[in-house]
């Protein structure tokens, strides 16, 4: 993912967005990221990326998802229509191999 790709489909916040507040205000929990443009309060799809990425920043490394963002609004696509959450993406935009 690029970072001006948007991480938060349902408020269009960029990658590059959520890093910038993440080294600006260091949020001690995951869900504070939402102070950020309302990043996650929306269909919720973003939720467990948002995660990854507080968790990359927390350990000093660059927020980053390993995926595109064309397989990435797939698979929100997918989530809204099923309300089920593709853990093949979760893994794939996490870096944590390629998909089962």
């Amino acid at each position: 993912m690029q970072p001006d790709d948007d991480v938060c489909l349902c408020f269009h916040v960029s990658l590059r967005k959520i890093r910038n507040y993440l080294a600006r205000e260091n949020p001690p929990v995951a869900s504070l990221i939402s102070e950020c443009l309302g990043a996650g309060t929306g269909c919720m799809w973003c939720v467990p990326f948002l995660k990854h990425l507080h968790a990359q920043h927390v350990k000093g490394e660059t927020p980053d998802l390993s995926i595109s963002p064309e397989r990435y609004a797939g698979g929100r696509q997918d989530y809204r229509d099923t309300n089920k959450r593709d853990e093949d993406v979760v893994r794939e935009a996490k870096g944590d191999g390629p998909p089962a």
